[in-house]
């Protein structure tokens, strides 16, 4: 989705932080704070913000490729009261619930 490789950073306490950093978002993925095993939120979506709806389609796609699992409405337009955009949704083989959005 164009972040490119990322930055990353061994915290003082040990723990290692990979930050994805493009168009003024950032995205970081971290190792435990308690050095417990990491478990999925529940009630969150980690969301990506894409260029096109084809981005949304490959998001989907590399993801199921990849192990995750299609859910909620198949991707394509959807209009929830925010305006027009266009959607997928998956979990990830960690069972974290993730977006890739394109708002028109």
């Amino acid at each position: 989705m164009g972040a490119g490789a990322p930055l990353r950073h061994v915290a003082p306490q040990g723990h290692t932080r990979l930050f994805y950093r493009h168009d003024g978002n950032t995205f970081s993925v971290s190792e435990t704070l308690d050095r417990e095993p990491a478990t999925p939120s529940n009630g969150a979506t980690i969301g990506f913000k894409c260029t096109s709806p084809e981005q949304v389609q490959a998001f989907h796609a590399a993801a199921l490729a990849h192990g995750g699992i299609a859910i909620e409405d198949p991707p394509g337009p959807r209009d929830n009261g925010f305006g027009p955009m266009v959607l997928a949704y998956v979990r990830d083989p960690d069972g974290n619930k993730l977006c890739a959005l394109y708002r028109a």
